[in-house]
């Protein structure tokens, strides 16, 4: 009997090791990313165009890398702070948290367009995430005055 209740007790100490994972971290701390908003207002320049959209992340950090697109070979990270638009190689996407790509803000650039888009059309976008890779979203364009929040 004292043979049994040693091998139970031994049995629920390691049950109970095996459930630390060390890091305090649940075993699937890897992210887990949602692209929601995305839109482009219809551009100004035919050229020249911007994209919005926001990272949800309810799992572990990434970073935003890089950006691709057909309706261009030239797309570009750029932040905005305090008035300057800065270009950036990449974006931390922390850990339970979001990234935001707004007007005023963080965006992502199109230029050298190999078309102008049009109201209505929906562009093809690939964002490219160090852990996760590619997330392929379908950037609608809207009018130059679209607000996100309103709808219009």
């Amino acid at each position: 009997m004292r043979r049994l209740a040693g091998s139970v007790t031994a049995l629920a100490a390691a049950l109970t090791l095996a459930g630390c994972g060390g890091s305090g971290e649940p075993a699937s701390s890897g992210p887990e990313l949602k692209v929601t908003g995305a839109y482009m207002p219809v551009p100004a320049m035919a050229d020249m165009a911007v994209g919005f959209f926001t990272v949800t992340n309810s799992g572990g950090a990434d970073t935003l890398t890089s950006v691709t697109s057909d309706l261009s070979d030239d797309v570009t990270l750029h932040a905005t702070e305090g008035g300057a638009m800065e270009e950036r190689t990449s974006f931390p996407v922390p850990a339970h948290g979001r990234l935001d790509f707004a007007s005023g803000g963080n965006h992502v650039m199109f230029e050298k367009l190999a078309r102008k888009p049009v109201q209505g059309e929906k562009v093809a976008v690939e964002l490219h995430f160090a852990k996760s890779g590619t997330v392929k979203v379908s950037m609608p364009v809207e009018p130059a005055t679209y607000n996100p929040k309103t709808g219009h």
